[in-house]
């Protein structure tokens, strides 16, 4: 705790000067910062280093690791909450470029979006060098980006085929197993060691959608 002091007229020393008392001085307020902050940074601080140390973290944006901690719990979630929010931004312009419509759109969504995955440096450092925390993250619940994704292809879905959707089978049920097709290809290398095809990957997506009438 940091100090100032004051004379007091009551308390002298021998030679009839002052004494100084020490009087407490309140602490600097500490700095608060907000969930969307932090993953802000965190994307920013991903894309320069492909991985995020939260001491490098908390550096960057002038707060202590226990703040930090305390703001997003752990390092798995805040990396869920990092890749959501980079992924969402990325699938955004894949939709804001589609230019077909019906399954042929939403093919196209998903191929841009997964070309644009494949060519991210920092997430393919991220997947070689992080193997188990890639797939715990993106993969498990605590994560929530698969979880997510999911509902964001509903919403897909719902844009692009219109009233066409109702001749399919649940959308969320659809939803689920085109997610599971499309993580196979852009995460070939962590899940089968092998170079993702995104022919074949638009070819079984095709299918999907073509026989769930």
């Amino acid at each position: 705790m940091a100090y100032r002091v004051r004379p007091a007229s009551s308390m002298r020393h021998g030679n009839g000067r002052a004494a100084q008392i020490p009087v407490a001085r309140n602490p600097a307020p500490r700095r608060v910062v907000s969930e969307e902050t932090v993953v802000r940074g965190g994307g920013r601080y991903f894309l320069s280093h492909g991985t995020i140390d939260m001491g490098g973290l908390a550096d960057a944006l002038a707060v202590s690791r226990a703040t930090l901690y305390r703001v997003t719990g752990s390092r798995d979630r805040l990396l869920g909450e990092v890749l959501w929010w980079l992924g969402s931004r990325q699938l955004a312009e894949a939709r804001g470029a589609r230019r077909r419509t019906g399954v042929d759109g939403v093919i196209e969504v998903t191929m841009r979006y997964a070309a644009a995955v494949r060519r991210s440096a920092p997430f393919r450092q991220f997947l070689a060098d992080e193997p188990e925390t890639a797939a715990r993250v993106l993969f498990a619940e605590p994560g929530r980006v698969h979880r997510r994704f999911i509902r964001a292809q509903v919403d897909i879905f719902v844009d692009v085929l219109g009233p066409d959707l109702a001749d399919h089978a649940a959308p969320e049920a659809l939803a689920y197993l085109y997610i599971r097709i499309v993580e196979s290809a852009i995460y070939a290398e962590l899940l089968a060691g092998r170079q993702p095809d995104l022919d074949l990957t638009e070819q079984a997506l095709r299918a999907l959608l073509c026989g769930a009438r």
